[in-house]
């Protein structure tokens, strides 16, 4: 008489209703169809470090798309050696995110890509105008523009931080990190996760993390572009976490809408990639992922996890880490005879 093991049933099938496997494909605007021109451009523009005003930092100094799409320090080094008061977010799979940055302040990718720029602790570029001059000055990006954008650029003049953006976003579009062992497994190949692992889905479900990390990128359900998903943190105020971690410092959202209701509540980032994006939370405070889970299940459950558990709900978190498309670095256009510095 065979066996059945109910438990297994019930965490696959649950399984289902709160994660399907990360799509292949990410959702694009209307307004920025995406094409190889237009993505060969964003990610010359990503790694280009004369979008900032000395010279030393383009957005893959703080989005590592070589490593696990952020920098691995709690907060990021901008210009002239200035930080600010939040760590970087992966920009892996950022595509499927419906708002971007931890409070959730810019609606899209293009959006967002325009933030940093100007961001006097970050590439502190005096205005987006600046920023239109310097890639007007640079001849190479001409071509690549006219090829990117066609019919709206035939001049240097042409060019805009509008088009910028949508270029930098159509890059980071291609950012997907698919068929990690969690997928495959979900896929039917139930050799891909171990016991610790299989133990670990269903731990994140019996738990609770599971209210706010559903959906294929474990960031909450899929919702229109603009629409953010947010959490309250911490939702149990007063452990001893949230000094030790100074947790509630930051009022994240309500930085930006100035709306007391909104006091404490962030975007919930993915769990995409998790083990790769230490240091954890919206300051960086936190520098291991089993002291991650710890915290997480204190401050939002009200929970002390055991040893074991926390052991499982990490191996099933590591189970998280994607394939990562190769990324060689581009040749950047030349400003033959002269500098910006």
């Amino acid at each position: 008489m065979k066996i059945i093991n109910l438990s297994l049933i019930f965490v696959l099938t649950s399984l289902i209703a709160f994660a399907d496997p990360l799509p292949s494909k990410p959702p694009v605007p209307a307004d920025n169809p995406m094409s190889l021109a237009k993505v060969e451009l964003g990610k010359k523009l990503f790694f280009d470090p004369r979008m900032s005003k000395d010279g030393s930092v383009s957005c893959n100094s703080c989005h590592n798309v070589m490593s696990g799409g952020d920098d691995q320090m709690s907060t990021s080094v901008g210009v002239n050696a200035k930080h600010g008061g939040r760590s970087s977010p992966t920009v892996w799979n950022s595509a499927f995110m419906s708002v971007q940055f931890w409070d959730g302040r810019a609606k899209s990718l293009e959006e967002q890509a325009k933030g940093p720029l100007t961001n006097p602790v970050e590439m502190a570029m005096a205005d987006h105008s600046v920023v239109v001059a310097r890639l007007q000055a640079i001849p190479g990006y001409l071509e690549e523009f006219k090829k990117a954008f066609p019919k709206e650029i035939k001049t240097e003049k042409d060019i805009t931080i509008d088009h910028f953006a949508k270029a930098v976003a159509s890059y980071e579009r291609t950012l997907i990190t698919p068929n990690s062992a969690y997928d495959l497994y979900m896929k039917g190949n139930k050799k891909t996760l171990n016991a610790s692992a299989v133990r670990g889905l269903g731990l994140v479900q019996s738990v609770g993390c599971t209210s706010c990390h559903m959906g294929g990128n474990f960031a909450g359900p899929t919702l229109p572009e603009g629409t953010g998903f947010f959490q309250k943190f911490p939702v149990y105020p007063g452990s001893e976490y949230e000094k030790k971690y100074d947790l509630v410092k930051d009022g994240g959202k309500f930085e930006v809408t100035k709306s007391v209701a909104d006091k404490g509540f962030w975007r919930v980032p993915t769990w995409r990639n998790i083990a790769l994006t230490a240091p954890y939370f919206h300051n960086g405070s936190v520098k291991t992922l089993p002291e991650a889970v710890k915290v997480m299940a204190k401050t939002q459950l009200n929970k002390d996890l055991p040893e074991n558990e926390v052991s499982d709900i990490v191996a099933f978190l590591e189970s998280l880490t994607g394939k990562f498309p190769e990324q060689k670095m581009p040749r950047l256009p030349a400003t033959e005879g002269k500098t910006f510095f």
